[in-house]
């Protein structure tokens, strides 16, 4: 590819921030912007980077197909919400006009076993327009090939358990208030824990219809299973609220949760496979109290048993790396919605994005 990667940063928020410098630093370069924050519509892309103005508007949503026509990119990254259903607008927009697309959705990791309806569709129409839709992230490598790698080197496996944490002050008032962060437990209980007190046939139908809620190591296991070929025969998720002994402001939700209220929710999710090997995968998002920090440990039982932990990790820039280094494998993969698990393993790019695109 002679010409730079041409990037469309659909979501302008704290993520969007270190994505478009990491974009322009690989070689590419951001030719349009989307938000529905009215307050950044219309501003230049360098000052929300807090650089020189690059000459690139932020596009109100009700304009952004007329946009993407016009700039036609290479590939659009949505780092807007997390849940599947938030963004597949955006990701159906992207595939009608045949544009390649990552988001750093967490349940866009691995939408196909808990939004398998939309997941189709949108994959029907991104191969009937030649374009790539997958979802990326953080969980690309720390939850997912990093994982697969130590099972690479490991004769025999009966468990695999796996935790990670994070501050949810980090990614926007979306992902807080999906942990139920602020919420009295009472509340919790009723708006976030309640939605897992169901029957296995109960939950089908919910994720047929597209409506079910997953924690992110729901689709997380779903992932880990494909690569490693195991056969799902269950799976179950249990959302547990966090607390703290004292109040703890979060600016994000801009209040202050008392103590004894949820400063967030581990999630725990257990996946049974037809070939005996067990996953207990748990993530904990909340808003930290100043002892808190992130990290990721995993542990693969068997023969031999391995413990790996990556304490404190910058999951934000980890993200966002994540997502710009993935761009040509995006651009070079197959048509459809293709999870990451068939795109190949993701490796640091030291050229030019575009002298990686075939």
């Amino acid at each position: 590819m002679q010409q730079k990667v041409k990037v469309v940063q659909y979501g302008t928020g704290k993520m969007a921030v270190y994505t478009m410098r990491y974009v322009y630093e690989k070689g590419g370069e951001v030719v349009g912007a989307v938000d529905v924050n009215p307050e950044v519509i219309g501003k230049d892309i360098g000052e929300i980077m807090g650089e020189t103005k690059k000459g690139v508007t932020v596009t109100a949503l009700e304009n952004a197909e007329e946009m993407l026509k016009q700039v036609k990119p290479d590939i659009c990254v949505i780092e807007t919400r997390s849940l599947f259903s938030e963004v597949q607008d955006a990701l159906f927009l992207c595939a009608k006009l045949g544009i390649n697309a990552i988001t750093t959705c967490e349940e866009a990791f691995f939408p196909m076993n808990s939004n398998p309806v939309a997941t189709k569709q949108i994959d029907e129409l991104a191969k009937k327009n030649n374009c790539t839709i997958t979802g990326s992230g953080y969980q690309d490598i720390y939850w997912g090939q990093l994982v697969s790698s130590i099972a690479g080197s490991t004769q025999t496996i009966k468990k695999i358990k796996g935790s990670s944490s994070y501050n949810v002050e980090d990614y926007g008032i979306a992902l807080a208030e999906a942990h139920g962060a602020g919420l009295t437990l009472e509340e919790f209980e009723k708006q976030v824990a309640s939605s897992d007190n169901i029957s296995k046939e109960e939950r089908n139908k919910i994720i047929e219809k597209g409506e079910f809620v997953p924690s992110y190591m729901w689709n997380v296991n779903g992932w880990l299973c494909e690569k490693l070929g195991l056969t799902v025969e269950s799976q179950t998720q249990k959302c547990i609220p966090q607390t703290h002994t004292e109040d703890i402001f979060s600016a994000t939700l801009n209040m202050t949760v008392k103590a004894g209220n949820a400063t967030g929710m581990s999630a725990v999710v257990t996946t049974k496979t037809k070939e005996g090997i067990t996953l207990e995968t748990e993530c904990i998002g909340k808003v930290y109290s100043p002892e808190d920090y992130d990290k990721n440990e995993w542990t693969i039982e068997g023969e031999p048993t391995t413990t790996i932990t990556v304490a404190k990790p910058q999951t934000v820039e980890l993200t966002c790396a994540t997502i710009v280094n993935r761009i040509p494998d995006v651009i070079n993969a197959k048509p459809g919605y293709v999870p990451t698990e068939q795109i190949g393993e993701l490796n640091f790019k030291i050229k030019p994005l575009q002298e990686y695109v075939k």
